[in-house]
């Protein structure tokens, strides 16, 4: 017995051991980030490479302040919350239509919805740029916030969500007299919370890293989001900013963290409820 228990004492050390140091390998890029935004631009590049500077200085993030970062970060967060919400409203009245509502043709619409997703965004970005322009939302943050309002990923994930709630619970609040919407915002939302704070941290996270919606609709830099806003940061010619954009960098990767941080529980049960029930 004592063999055993030695056998098990050792194999949960090398387990937890060989789990630290992937943590640890995962975790250094972001490290190395947020040395280097302290650091110096000789210190940058020198070997052996520095971790912790002698000259630590916040000259970096000065210059980012000064350049817009604020402006370009209030950006960015208005385009991912209001993307997110408008997102989990529309994907989950989707995924509540399809798990609890029988009508002609659900099955082949559902299919052709997720046949959708195979679909790479460079067949319809020309399309849906012409159509932009057209209805003149260039330079806006609507281009950003409506076409993905109801993607197919979200209403999927929605849909296997909510049809495993009891069909005798709806039917219950049908008998007490709430509608059809009502029994959706009353009944259907509160139970589903986990779900769609897994789903929202997604999307959010999505929004707030992308790059190549803002480069195509945003044309003015006051409306530039983070990703656009560390691309135009230029300077003299041989200069490299590479403090700057890791500055930057570490800004747009902080309000992710606390989000992550804040709603941490919930996501993890929402992506386990999903994974049992589903």
């Amino acid at each position: 017995m004592i063999l055993n228990r030695t056998k098990f004492v050792v194999s949960k050390t090398t387990l937890y051991g060989l789990l630290t140091l992937t943590a640890l390998f995962m975790i250094l890029p972001f490290i190395w980030m947020l040395s280097t935004s302290f650091k110096s631009q000789d210190e940058i590049f020198v070997s052996p490479p520095i971790i912790i500077s002698r000259n630590m200085s916040l000259d970096g993030y000065r210059y980012i302040i000064d350049f817009g970062v604020l402006r370009s970060l209030w950006n960015t967060f208005f385009v991912a919350f209001s993307s997110t919400i408008v997102s989990l409203f529309f994907c989950s009245l989707g995924g509540y239509g399809f798990a609890k509502y029988r009508f002609p043709g659900r099955n082949l619409l559902f299919s052709f919805l997720l046949a959708t997703m195979i679909v790479p965004y460079a067949v319809t970005m020309v399309p849906l740029y012409v159509i932009i322009q057209k209805i003149g939302w260039m330079n806006t943050f609507l281009p950003l916030i409506v076409p993905g309002a109801a993607n197919a990923f979200g209403v999927f994930f929605m849909r296997q969500y909510i049809s495993t709630i009891s069909d005798e619970l709806l039917d219950a609040a049908r008998i007490d007299g709430c509608s059809e919407f009502g029994i959706f915002t009353r009944v259907i939302l509160p139970i589903i919370i986990p779900g769609l704070t897994s789903l929202g941290l997604i999307f959010f996270m999505g929004a707030w890293n992308n790059y190549l919606g803002p480069l195509i609709y945003l044309k003015s830099p006051k409306k530039f989001t983070l990703p656009l806003f560390m691309m135009q940061m230029t300077g003299p010619p041989g200069f490299s900013m590479y403090r700057e954009w890791m500055g930057v960098a570490v800004v747009s990767v902080v309000p992710l963290l606390i989000i992550f941080l804040i709603f941490q529980r919930r996501f993890t049960e929402g992506i386990t409820a999903g994974a049992i029930k589903g």
